[in-house]
């Protein structure tokens, strides 16, 4: 069986969120919201603020090992936060050169970096040095800034730079998160380079992962907004029995309670919401119930609706 891979995803999957998605079962392994690097060595209460997973030997409440995600452009400072990142012992590190995120682009981070073989090469040594041989390291890009014509030299820069894999995103940063992820490009790229590569961008089913196994020549594939929109695909891919909504719906409240305990209240419904509009495209009972929370503003009126749906059994006893 091939690795099934939990992507990172800025604004998505916090670290409330890593531990519902994994409690489901299914996944290898995963990488955590992104670190970000400037110019200086972050405290260690960054990094544990970002992947608290450190704490419980970068592992998951379920088992599941988290690696640290570091962004950056200085091959210096990213080398500098790798050495002090090694002594929390993660399961791993991974770099991001895949964020398309205009503020991320803007100040010369992620994808931004796809039109610099080069300096992809000189950072990812840079890491490389300070990164012992027993901890694993990756790096994860897209196909390129506006088209896919440096792809192929960005992987190789990547490669001989030295990481173990490459995770590889089908589309550009001008793409964005538009389908289709283009699959067949991510094929170029694992011809052209010795190390694995790991699939990633737009499978939402269990077909599609064949699919993007199949076009992308591929074993192993990464779940991205995916894996929010149907927490059962992992387990459903490896053909393993599933319980449909009623094993979804808990979740749901675990979540809740966990935003109540960290979120302030007039923050908290954005969340659930966000959640129940990925859901929805695989679940009609997440549609009905977003669409009765969309108009609901107030945390304790949403305790109160979620406990109606059955979904809560008792009001959340703090706020």
């Amino acid at each position: 069986m091939s690795r099934i891979l939990l992507a990172p995803m800025e604004g998505l999957a916090d670290p409330l969120m890593r531990d519902v998605l994994t409690a489901f079962g299914g996944y290898d392994w995963g990488i955590c919201e992104f670190v970000r690097v400037t110019a200086s060595v972050l405290p260690n209460r960054t990094f544990l603020r970002t992947c608290p997973e450190l704490l419980q030997h970068s592992r998951t409440a379920a088992g599941t090992p988290m690696r640290v995600q570091l962004l950056g452009s200085d091959p210096h400072f990213m080398a500098a936060n790798a050495r002090r990142l090694v002594k929390h012992r993660p399961a791993g590190i991974d770099i991001n050169f895949g964020c398309p995120a205009p503020s991320v682009f803007r100040h010369r981070g992620g994808s931004a970096l796809l039109g610099e073989p080069e300096l992809l090469n000189e950072i990812v040594g840079a890491v490389r040095r300070e990164i012992p041989a027993d901890i694993p390291f990756t790096a994860k890009m897209r196909l390129g800034i506006a088209d896919d014509s440096l792809a192929v030299d960005c992987a190789q820069a990547i490669e001989a730079g030295g990481v173990d894999e490459l995770i590889v995103h089908g589309r550009t940063k001008v793409d964005g998160y538009r389908p289709p992820a283009r699959w067949g490009q991510i094929d170029r790229v694992r011809a052209a380079v010795g190390i694995p590569i790991v699939a990633n961008g737009e499978v939402w089913t269990v077909d599609d992962y064949h699919r993007c196994r199949a076009e992308s020549g591929c074993a192993d594939v990464m779940l991205g907004r995916g894996a929010l929109a149907d927490p059962l695909l992992p387990r459903k891919i490896r053909g393993e029995p599933t319980g449909g909504w009623a094993e979804v719906a808990p979740a749901v409240a675990t979540y809740w309670r966990g935003v109540r305990e960290r979120v302030l209240p007039e923050h908290a419904g954005g969340r659930v919401k966000q959640w129940l509009m990925l859901l929805r495209r695989h679940y009609p009972e997440a549609e009905a119930l977003y669409l009765r929370l969309r108009p609901v503003k107030a945390a304790e009126d949403i305790d109160r609706l979620l406990v109606a749906e059955g979904i809560l059994e008792s009001l959340p006893l703090a706020a």
